[in-house]
This record gives C-alpha cells, structure tokens and sequence, in this order.
C-alpha cells in the first residue's frame, strides 16, 4: 500500500481555516436567509437563477446546471418552492419532453424582497473583511480550483449579464 500524501503543516493550516470557512458561511447565509426571507440558501439560489432568465423560467436539467446541483435536488427544492407558489412547473412548450421550472409573478418579488438582505450578509462575511487586493486574489484562487476541480468548465460562476 502507498503511503498517503500527507498535508505539509502550512497546507495543514490553509485546509483548516478553509474547512472552517465550508462550515460557517453556509450556516449563517442558510441562517440569515431562513430568518429573514423563509427561504434555505439553495432555495434562494434557485430562485435567483431563475430571475436572471430573461424568460424567467428554465429546463430543469438546465436549472440543475446553473445551480451546479444535481437534477434530483433541484426537482426537491423546485416542489417546495412550487408549494409556496413562487415557482410553476409545467411541460416544455417546445418540444414536450422535459419540464420546465418558471418563476411566478410571487417568486420574483420573494428573490427580489430577499435580495438586500442577502448581499448584505455576503458582503459582511466575505468581503467586508478583505482589501481590493484580496478580493482579486481570492478570485484568482478560486478560479485556479475550480480549473483543477473542473477542467471542462461546466460549472456556472459567470454573474448575469447587467443590463
């Protein structure tokens, strides 16, 4: 058996206080979202994702897609979002096959309700601790691990197109 590559004491280091930030900035945007909006943070994703469709509504294989989430999780979330009546599904218009989840007139105003509040808790626990420099380095480490994690590019982290 081969032994395993064990972490250098500075990789050591670098992976605690990363693990550490996988713990806690899920919890307190899961947290400030249940508190103030009733919505998970991946609820609030998927909500957001379909607000930036100029159509407001997407295939949900091509939802799971830019929610970098698998198909079943996605129809999860999307039934309780449907039950709350800010999402509708329907079948595919174009070609039957497939459904289609579609922002409701009460979803869009739920994200964009939800919206202030959810910037503000990003920025107060990422950025509002790093200077211009870090921001971009941060960019900068993030890109080159998601290059590693995914050379096909297939993960979505382009923000929408400002119009």
């Amino acid at each position: 058996m081969t032994e395993p590559r064990w972490l250098s004491d500075e990789e050591q280091c670098a992976w605690r206080k990363f693990a550490a930030l996988l713990t806690v900035v899920p919890a307190a945007l899961d947290a400030q979202l249940q508190r103030d909006a009733g919505l998970t943070h991946f609820g609030y994703w998927v909500l957001a994702m379909l607000s930036e469709d100029p159509d407001r509504a997407l295939r949900m294989s091509d939802l799971a897609a830019r929610a970098n989430a698998s198909p079943s999780r996605v129809s999860h979330v999307v039934a309780r979002l449907e039950e709350q009546g800010w999402v509708r599904r329907q079948r595919a218009s174009s070609d039957g096959r497939g459904n289609v989840a579609e922002l409701t007139d009460a979803g869009y105003e739920k994200v964009v309700r939800s919206a202030p509040g959810h910037v503000a808790k990003v920025r107060d626990l990422v950025f509002d601790g790093l200077t211009p420099d870090q921001v971009r380095q941060l960019d900068e480490l993030c890109t080159a691990m998601l290059a590693h994690l995914d050379p096909e590019g297939t993960l979505t982290t382009a923000p929408p197109r400002r119009q």
